[in-house]
Order: structure tokens, then sequence, then C-alpha cells
């Protein structure tokens, strides 16, 4: 089977978010289960940095935007520890930025039009490298109108109908929305600018485009892939989604033990195991204790949080409680991250007022990511919805404690610790419903109380270090829904 991935995130190229995690995880792991496995991706500035190798092709390409020709090259590279080639569409006009979506908290003005050359763009790497792709796995809507140029679009040597398309969401939230005029860019007819293909409330929508286009849908979690149809998590395309429901498939995302594994992690203060992780641990907290100027105590309980920065993440729940604690001097607080604001400016104010119970990095660093997995205790993730989520993962295997909302992805992968889950061992973390402030608080108290019984909170983390979440089971899945995928081929439009 020959698979080309398309992503604007893939790591060690690019990444701000799981999206990256993902497309350089999944592609690997396929490959050695006998797929064949292409990307295509921007030539970010991230990415021409990133220090893996990056060759010339030699080939130019030229790209139709709004009826004007403009020129590009590819690129190429390897993943790491694989044979997945990687292609780069290089345009420094387009890509050499800062970011990769925005700046100083605005989109780039002209994200439609550097998105659609990306994805006319695929087509040249078909034309050119990969004429025997069998399908194409579109991921978000950065890459979603490569799935409609497909069923649109006539290839010079490649038919273009023989290709099967999967659509990806990892978060709906975010969807491509563009002025109507900007239809124009992308060289499609007019007549696809209707209420039942591109359009959505006046507006060009590529994610929209990909929902109705792509032969099959999938997202990152069943429960998210049931969340979506309904009014509180559609977006708005919920709708779309019922519609589309017998070509929708919920699949859990993979966590890359490779790079996330306490046994062999080398940002950590003391590599652990599952079976001895009670010094381990300890090592690890007292050395983030005093890389974030926090006393070193080591009986005093310790929430590692890192992440957006937002209210999709539960920020709204956590900053009032995150100042309780601190006045009981219950808690010791251990945060990573940037996004909105307003939160940047809370944090710190409290970390000032506080300094004894909150430690605050507003930056984004992998090596700190890992130290503040394995010296926490407790990993917060509340989030008011959560497609998948891979940190309550990690968390798992490094033996600090989940506290979540039962949302998408963390209610799928966190069992709560009631009586009945302790008793039976299928506890690994704990959990609350309702999205308030009361069920957080209440919850966080549950598993202080559990964190003061040492018996029993040890098989707890020991649960949680022993599970399996890796691409295997996930990579498995995938090629069940490519396998499906291809076999509802339709007709060209």
């Amino acid at each position: 089977m020959n698979v080309l991935f398309v992503s604007a995130e893939a790591v060690p190229f690019a990444k701000t978010g799981g999206l990256g995690d993902i497309c350089g995880s999944l592609p690997r792991e396929l490959a050695a289960r006998g797929v064949r496995c292409t990307l295509v991706m921007p030539a970010f500035r991230q990415a021409l940095n990133c220090g893996q190798p990056i060759e010339p092709t030699g080939v130019e390409i030229v790209v139709p935007i709004a009826g004007r020709p403009v020129k590009g090259r590819l690129l190429k590279s390897t993943l790491p520890d694989s044979d997945v080639t990687v292609y780069l569409v290089d345009h420094p006009g387009y890509y050499d930025r800062a970011e990769l979506y925005r700046e100083d908290g605005e989109d780039y003005k002209d994200n439609c039009e550097r998105f659609v050359f990306f994805n006319r763009a695929v087509l040249e790497v078909i034309e050119r490298f990969v004429p025997d792709t069998q399908l194409l796995h579109a991921h978000d809507w950065t890459s979603a109108l490569s799935t409609v140029y497909l069923r649109t679009e006539r290839g010079r040597t490649v038919d273009y109908s023989n290709i099967a398309t999967l659509f990806t969401i990892h978060n709906l939230a975010y969807q491509g929305s563009f002025w109507h005029w900007d239809m124009e860019l992308t060289g499609l007819d007019w007549k696809y600018f209707n209420w039942q293909q591109m359009e959505f409330y006046g507006k060009l929508n590529f994610l929209k485009s990909a929902l109705v286009f792509a032969d099959t849908v999938s997202t990152v979690s069943p429960t998210y892939a049931k969340e979506i149809q309904h009014a509180e998590h559609g977006c708005g395309l919920e709708g779309v989604l019922q519609d589309r429901a017998e070509d929708l498939f919920g699949v859990l995302n993979g966590c890359d033990y490779g790079a996330w594994n306490p046994e062999t992690d080398p940002f950590i203060a003391q590599q652990y195991s599952s079976e001895y992780f009670v010094s381990g641990k300890a090592a690890c907290k007292q050395a983030l204790q005093q890389e974030l100027g926090l006393p070193t105590r080591p009986e005093m309980p310790m929430i590692s949080i890192v992440g957006r920065l937002a209210d999709q993440k539960g920020f709204d729940l956590i900053a009032p409680l995150i100042e309780t604690y601190a006045q009981r001097n219950a808690v010791q607080w251990a945060i990573l991250g940037t996004g909105e604001p307003k939160y940047h400016t809370l944090l710190t104010e409290l970390a000032a007022r506080y300094p004894e119970q909150v430690g605050v990095r507003l930056e984004f660093s992998n090596p700190l990511a890992h130290r503040l997995e394995a010296g926490g205790d407790f990993f917060l993730m509340p989030s008011r919805y959560e497609p998948c989520g891979l940190n309550q993962m990690y968390s798992l295997r490094y033996g600090t404690v989940p506290i979540v909302r039962a949302t998408g992805g963390l209610a799928d992968t966190i069992t709560d610790a009631t009586d009945h889950a302790l008793n039976n061992g299928t506890a690994n973390g704990f959990s609350f419903f309702e999205y308030n402030s009361d069920a957080l608080g209440s919850t966080i108290e549950r598993a202080l109380s559990l964190y003061r019984s040492p018996d029993p909170w040890r098989r707890l983390v020991r649960t949680g270090m022993n599970q399996d979440w890796s691409w295997r089971t996930s990579a498995e899945q995938y090629l069940h829904v490519y396998e499906e995928t291809m076999s509802r081929l339709p007709t060209a439009v």
C-alpha cells in the first residue's frame, strides 16, 4: 500500500501541537508494517532550521493562484530512523516566517493563499515523485483542499480518481474560514461554492470542504468522533458530520515511547521504571523544584501542567484554584506553556505572589516538558474539549497521575480511581464530567487524599506506567480505515 501524508506539521520539522507529533510518528509506524509512506509539508523556516538533512530535488513547480503562475520548488528529506521520504514545498514568501500560522496573536492575513499554494503543490508531488499513490491522508484544515483537488482536477500523467482520500480532524475548532472572494485564489469553479460543499455561512471553509469531498473522515479518538456530531462540540458542522456518520472513524492517537520513556529519557534527573519508580521520581521532583525556584519539599504534592494557556484547556477553571491552594500552602504548581495574554499576565502575577507554591515558565521547551512529566505527582488536564490529548499518555508512562475532564480522548484513556476501579486494578487516574471549578476542585481533593495513602497510591501509579498506549494498536486501526477508504473510491466529480 502506498500512502501520501499531507500535513503542515511533523516532528522534527515543524510543530505547534499534537499534529506534529502524530504526523512524525504514524508514518514511521506504518512503514515498519510494510506500508510505503511519503509525507508532504511546507518548507517553513522552522523546518529548514530543524537540523534534519534537507536537499534540493532540482524540481521547480509553477502553481496557479487566482489564475497567475506562482513559482516554488520541492526539497527532500526523511523522517528520522525511517525510510519515509519527506517532500517540502518551498516558497520563502509564504513560509519563511517566524511562526507557522500566526504572529503576535494574529493570523497571517494571507493564510488562505499560503495554503492554497501548498495544497496545489501536493498535486505536483504526486505527478513528479509518487504517481503510484493509492491513498492520500490529509490532516486538518491546512491540508484539506488536497482532497478537493483530487476530485475536481485532471492529472497530467496520473488518474486522480484512482487515489482514495482520508481526511483526519485533529481539532474541529480550527477550520480555515476565509472571505468568500478568496475562492478565486483556489482556482476552483465557483459552482463548488455552495452550502452543500465549500461555503459555510457566506465564507470559504477549508475544513468543511474536506468533510464533503474526502472519501472517508477520521478523528483522533472514538469519543471525539461521537461528540462532534452534536451541537456542543460540532462547531456548526455537526450536520455535515451526521451526514457522513457511516464514513466517520475515531482512531485514538498513540504515544511515541521512543521519545517519552522514563527508562531512557536523557532530559530528566534520574531515569526510572515501573518497578523502581519511587526514588527516581523523588529525584526528578527535587530537581524540578530547584529548576523552578520552589522549595525542595518532597512531602508536598506537585501538580504539573504543560500546554496551551487557553480556555479550551480549562485555564478558566485552573486559575482560581491555583490561588486557593497556594493560600493553603497545600500544593506546588509547575506550569509550562504559552497562549492567551490574559493567562500570561495572571500566571506571572500568581508566581510573584506565591513564589514557594507556583513555578511558571511561559515558553515552549521540550526538555522542560519532559522534566515536568517526570517531576510531577499529578498532571492536570481539565479541558473543555480534547480531541485526543497526548500528555495524559505521557503522564501515565512517567507515573504522573492524570487528573482530567472526561471528554474526547481523555475519556478514552483515563479510568477514574473509584473504589471499584481501584480494587479491580483498572484505575489509572482521576476524572470528572461537569465543566466547573467545584467538580475540578473535588476531584483534586480525591486525588490528594489517595496520595496520602502510600500503598494504593503506588498501585495506581504502577498501573498507569504498565499500560501500553503506543502507536502499535493505532497503526493497525489506521490500516483498517485505509482499506475501508480504498473500497469506497468514487468516480471523479
